[in-house]
């Protein structure tokens, strides 16, 4: 117990104070004391915060859903290569760089590529490619693209040690029953790894909801999305707002937990099945 002591600290100090404060402070008038549920209905009632929510829920899906397809391919490369090959290591090097490339430099760096006078776009507008010639980077699709980027290294490094899990011998065995490596796959192997591709999805939903600099640096408050609303509830230019910023801060940690419990009910519902 002595031990665990700094953690209990840290721990009620700067995660269990601050949740309760933001709590209070979601139920509190502005200005005043007392209790109002005026700011959830403000949320639930005014198409801006509706917006901002649905923006958030659907741009983290997406990247989520995209990132996940893309990482079990790359984990799946890993895993046929085989442990202690240069090649591993080499994208485990890369991928290990990759995964903490996020934020304003990440969207600095789209700017610098794909951006109205980026790189790839004058490439295109020099040879005649219309698709990166026209493309514009400023929009929600450009902001998807830059979401979907960030969470395929980190899908990928989640999910390679579950692919530990997956025996060649397996492989082996299926091949001389005369089964294909498809067959392989879609029956055997993505059954087995059906749990950690859940949570891995929930990790990058999660991710992806509170994902805010890169968002903000792209797009600043032109785009609607949960987190650059709390942001602009507590750093506005003219007034703060801390009790509505502390409802949509309830409201994205509700989303959340949601995600997780999904995530819980249809992993556990998955592994009664891999057990029959």
């Amino acid at each position: 117990m002595l031990a665990l002591l700094p953690f209990i600290v840290v721990t009620f100090l700067f995660e269990l104070i601050p949740l309760i404060m933001i709590i209070f402070n979601s139920f509190m008038p502005e200005g005043s004391f007392g209790f109002t549920l005026e700011h959830y209905k403000d949320i639930f009632t005014k198409a801006l915060y509706q917006r901002a929510i649905i923006n958030s829920i659907l741009i983290s899906l997406t990247s989520s859903i995209i990132g996940i397809i893309i990482a079990f391919f790359g984990g799946m490369a890993v895993h046929q290569v085989g442990n202690g090959s240069k090649i591993k290591n080499a994208f485990l090097t890369v991928l290990n760089m990759t995964s903490n490339f996020a934020g304003v430099p990440l969207a600095f760096a789209y700017m610098i590529l794909l951006g109205n006078s980026g790189l790839m776009v004058q490439f295109g507008k020099d040879f005649g490619i219309d698709a990166l010639a026209n493309y514009n980077l400023y929009t929600s699709g450009g902001l998807r693209l830059i979401y979907v980027y960030f969470q395929i290294p980190l899908s990928t490094l989640l999910l390679i040690p579950a692919f530990e899990g997956i025996r060649h011998e397996w492989q082996e065995a299926a091949t001389l029953m005369g089964a294909r490596n498809a067959q392989f796959w879609y029956k055997i192997g993505v059954p087995i790894l059906l749990p950690s591709i859940l949570g891995t999805v929930s990790v990058l939903f999660a991710n992806a909801l509170a994902a805010y600099a890169t968002a903000y640096a792209l797009l600043m408050n032109n785009y609607a999305l949960l987190p650059i609303n709390v942001s602009g509830m507590f750093v506005g230019d003219v007034t703060q707002r801390k009790e509505m910023g502390g409802a949509l801060s309830v409201i994205m940690m509700i989303l959340m937990v949601c995600a997780i419990l999904i995530n819980n009910a249809i992993t556990n519902r998955s592994r009664k099945g891999v057990a029959r």
